[in-house]
């Protein structure tokens, strides 16, 4: 039996040149976003790194959905939880979170400089930078000295100017209208 990536699927001219993503606003949607683009890639065998900020815990669907993925694909993939499993913000945020947070960046930093991947997402990166929890000027460094076909995602509300400067691409989402103004609370499968 072949493996599903000796198919041919990846082409071996993968990019030309990777790209630094920003997926902000406050709107619905930025991780979503996101792990479609991971999804994509891991369908074309990139390697993938998934490092979720601030989020702990195991009730996240795509967590599910991703432990669940084929052999051949999920070789591909690495995910790291950086965060306690609660919500921070600046009014709660404490040494545990930023201890949580600064162990990814860490391994963010290493896996950029080492080229080890093709594809990195950063989920709520910009709100750790936003927080405090992780130096912007040391991810703008980082980013700016990436391996050349590294395609690399921030996702997060509050992106900072210097990394949307940075940034090749940048998307912001914002509310139009969303069933949660009429109390509609957050539902697993749909929101988490």
């Amino acid at each position: 039996m072949t493996d599903f990536c000796d198919n041919n699927l990846i082409n071996p001219n993968w990019a030309k040149h990777g790209y630094i993503q920003v997926y902000t606003g406050n709107g619905k949607g930025k991780t979503t976003a996101s792990l479609g683009l991971a999804m994509r890639a891991l369908g074309r065998c990139w390697k993938v790194l998934i490092i979720m900020f601030t989020k702990g815990g195991d009730d996240y669907g795509e967590l599910n959905s991703f432990r669940n993925l084929s052999p051949e694909i999920s070789k591909n993939l690495t995910i790291v939880q950086a965060g306690l499993d609660r919500i921070v913000y600046e009014q709660n945020k404490n040494a545990d979170d930023e201890a949580e947070i600064k162990k990814g960046w860490e391994l963010a930093k290493k896996a950029i400089q080492n080229d080890e991947y093709n594809l990195i997402i950063l989920d709520e990166a910009n709100i750790a930078i936003d927080l405090g929890l992780i130096d912007l000027d040391e991810v703008v460094e980082v980013l700016k000295n990436k391996p050349e076909d590294m395609e690399i995602v921030l996702t997060g509300r509050n992106a900072n100017e210097k990394i949307i400067d940075l940034a090749h691409l940048v998307s912001e989402i914002k509310p139009i209208k969303h069933y949660w103004d009429t109390g509609i609370a957050a539902r697993k499968g749909i929101e988490y």
